[in-house]
């Protein structure tokens, strides 16, 4: 019989050992290494990284066991802590590869795709998400991006033809999870099907959009007549829509634990050290009642969060999550992250404004905290603006009337 004591001291056992790795592992002075470097250098980095976490069994823990993970949500809150605890590097090239992409196939893949894929992506296999459109970001139930079905001689294919946007990593991208519009007379969300695209295929054109220091992280995908086997279709043809929920609820569930834990290890972390900085005339932030105030609501909502996420993942494995409750989390923390950042960005003063690079794997909390707070909207704006989430929250939880 499993008691709460023989799982405390599980967990008590699990943090020990996380903690011990973290001390012979997490690479020293990675943040400086990894500040300004070139995409070769950042790719191996994560590359290495991503298999030294998968050696000792914590690169996928939200997997099912038999694909390497099986950690329960407890489990998994300790293993983040920790890691954030650590300052470890955060897994950024892979994050789609093993959220998006291995929540689309568990959820809908065949055997024979999660098969080739799940494995491969142990291997470093890296994927992209092909969603947003120049005229369908935030309501990508509007994609214009076309897939049409074709016969050949070793099987159908899809023929696609079109334009992605804001593809964060598709020049790394082996992969990409398309949406894709294969019957053009269905209503919007009825007429979409589901691909798996080999980002080696002919008529593939990727083109990062620089910012203005430079980094290409945001990517531009063209498709010019690029054929797609109709083997790697997911879900049934023109049922899309219902399989991208899959893969948006991964990012706005699962996710969530890490990132509530390093903001709240190495955000808030950062910020006290910003705050206790004093400036050309000694004085310290911190000792202002008003900033200390700030500080200690951060930890409230920090707090808060943290039981949500656990909260959301815990439902998830009892199948009783309800219909917006990761929009709440997704709201709640993107929110919650600018105004952090933005807060932070003011303490730091003018320093702060002349940072021009962070380091490559860390998160939207490095401490570069102007760069930090123009990352922090990434999160308020993909997946569904937070003004979508809003009525989702409005329409599926709270059960008010559908906007006209």
């Amino acid at each position: 019989m499993t008691t709460l004591a023989t799982r405390t001291d599980d967990l008590a056992e699990l943090r020990a050992s996380v903690h011990d790795w973290c001390r012979a592992h997490v690479p020293a002075d990675w943040r400086r290494a990894q500040t300004g470097v070139g995409d070769a250098e950042f790719v191996a980095f994560q590359q290495a990284w991503f298999q030294e976490l998968r050696a000792a069994g914590w690169a996928v823990p939200h997997w099912p066991a038999e694909w390497g993970g099986g950690l329960s949500a407890a489990e998994q809150m300790v293993l983040y802590q920790e890691l954030a605890a650590a300052d470890a590097p955060r897994l950024v090239l892979a994050f789609v590869s093993i959220h998006h992409a291995a929540a689309t196939l568990l959820t809908a893949g065949t055997d024979e795709q999660r098969a080739r894929h799940l494995p491969a992506i142990l291997d470093g296999e890296i994927w992209v998400q092909g969603f947003s459109e120049p005229e369908a970001g935030s309501d990508l139930a509007s994609l214009r991006t076309t897939a049409r079905r074709e016969p050949r001689d070793g099987g159908d294919v899809f023929v696609v033809n079109g334009q992605k946007l804001w593809a964060s990593g598709a020049l790394h991208a082996d992969w990409c999870l398309l949406l894709a519009r294969s019957d053009p007379a269905a209503p919007k969300r009825r007429g979409i099907s589901y691909l798996l695209m080999d980002m080696r295929s002919p008529g593939l054109d990727v083109r990062p959009i620089r910012n203005a220091v430079g980094d290409g992280h945001f990517c531009e995908i063209f498709l010019n007549d690029v054929e797609i086997p109709a083997a790697n279709l997911v879900g049934p043809e023109n049922a899309g829509w219902q399989v991208a929920q899959a893969t948006l609820s991964a990012e706005r569930g699962m996710t969530m634990l890490e990132l509530a834990e390093r903001l709240g290890n190495v955000g808030l972390r950062a910020l006290v050290e910003t705050c206790r900085r004093p400036d050309e005339r000694g004085h310290r932030p911190i000792d202002d009642s008003r900033v200390a105030d700030r500080l200690a609501g951060f930890d409230t909502e920090i707090a808060g969060l943290r039981a949500l996420c656990r909260d959301l993942v815990e439902r998830h494995d009892t199948g009783s999550v309800g219909p917006a409750d990761a929009s709440v989390v997704k709201v709640y923390y993107s929110e919650l992250l600018q105004r952090m950042t933005g807060f932070a960005a003011e303490l730091a003063g003018l320093d702060a404004l002349s940072e021009l690079h962070k380091p490559a794997s860390s998160g939207w909390e490095s401490g570069a905290w102007l760069l930090d707070f123009i990352g922090s909207w990434e999160w308020t704006i993909p997946g569904g603006t937070n003004e979508i989430q809003r009525t989702i929250i409005g329409e599926r939880g709270l059960g008010l009337p559908r906007e006209p």
